[in-house]
């Protein structure tokens, strides 16, 4: 039984838009519920740290600069569970067509961004506010596009074009993700090919995940997102020129200083159960700032709806670590839910004392 989605009358970016806005209101503040993550994040020279990944050293014919590759990916997965890929072979007027082709979906008129709607959190379209504001303590600044592309494609009408860009964009960036996911199947010690068949990958689920984070007056009390990990096993995002993804590592927020025409990727729940959690899944949120609204675009990539997800056979040495889930019924239940770290995968994971 999916849980229906209670939006508010109005979205962030129209709320935003009001004018002489000085305050938000208070159901928009995040500040008392989540006072950890409104600690100051670490310097901004710390970002330089995040690791990158060159995507042609991956696809090169030399196998030693492949293995090189291979290695550095694997070392980005398990230390940090995000990574910035270069040289990945997206066109960059592609990724600015993307970019642009969402800026004008939300701004569309409220009523004809209403036409998408959805009633449920498996509804293949659906526009709305924060995260499931029938469940959130207090709502994020922040509306939304979920579209689900893989295998069956679908998109909103509006605006024009934007259904062909988002399909040649998915197709890409599909492409780019079995590259990466072969090499993390390499990095783990299995055949490139092994992630691949047992996730029933050729019937992979992808979503298309556009945001929107407008303007602020006080974004000191305001979240865009909370800290939370993604469903699935690797989520590729790109964004318009400001920033505001924070990731957690070692206890501490890191700033996200995207390198130009970079794609950005997080590991997700299911790449950490499919490791037996030699990999963990990246625990990541989204500040908001008040000069500039923010756009991103992630596109999320998983098993099969139909999966049973558990680790890897080859990886279980002596005793799994997480109880076998369809991937289904585990992204229905986290999408259902209050948003909050790793708490849908804490429920799957096997407690030892």
């Amino acid at each position: 039984m999916t849980t229906p989605i209670i939006q508010p009358s109005i979205s962030v970016k129209t709320l935003s838009e009001s004018p002489n806005l000085k305050s938000i209101p208070s159901n928009y503040v995040n500040s008392d519920i989540y006072p950890f993550d409104f600690i100051a994040s670490e310097p901004r020279d710390y970002s330089n740290s995040i690791p990158t990944v060159d995507f042609s050293l991956l696809t090169s014919i030399d196998p030693h600069q492949r293995s090189k590759a291979i290695n550095n990916l694997n070392k980005a997965c398990q230390d940090w569970g995000f990574f910035m890929v270069v040289n990945h072979g997206i066109q960059e007027s592609l990724m600015k067509k993307v970019i642009d082709g969402t800026q004008g979906f939300f701004n569309l008129k409220e009523e004809e961004k209403k036409e998408f709607e959805g009633k449920h959190v498996l509804d293949p379209i659906r526009y709305g506010t924060s995260f499931n504001t029938s469940k959130d303590k207090a709502f994020f600044w922040r509306d939304y596009l979920k579209v689900f592309v893989h295998p069956k494609f679908h998109s909103p009408s509006k605006p024009d074009r934007y259904s062909d860009v988002m399909w040649e964009y998915c197709e890409k960036v599909r492409e780019v993700t079995k590259v990466l996911l072969g090499g993390i199947s390499q990095g783990l010690g299995l055949e490139e090919c092994y992630l691949e068949k047992t996730l029933e990958m050729k019937s992979g689920f992808q979503i298309f995940i556009a945001n929107y984070y407008p303007c602020c007056p006080q974004p000191e009390l305001a979240l865009g997102m909370p800290p939370h990990s993604d469903h699935g096993l690797l989520t590729l995002i790109i964004q318009n020129q400001v920033g505001g993804l924070q990731v957690q590592h070692q206890g501490k927020w890191i700033h996200v200083n995207a390198l130009p025409n970079s794609l950005l990727v997080n590991t997700g729940d299911h790449l950490e159960i499919f490791s037996n959690g030699k990999y963990k899944s990246n625990v990541h949120k989204v500040v908001v700032n008040n000069t500039s609204p923010r756009i991103s675009v992630a596109v999320a990539h998983g098993p099969s709806l139909e999966a049973i997800v558990s680790p890897a056979s080859p990886l279980v040495q002596s005793e799994t670590n997480y109880i076998p889930m369809k991937y289904k019924d585990y992204m229905e239940m986290q999408q259902s839910n209050q948003l909050h770290q790793k708490s849908i995968l804490e429920q799957v994971k096997i407690q030892r004392n």
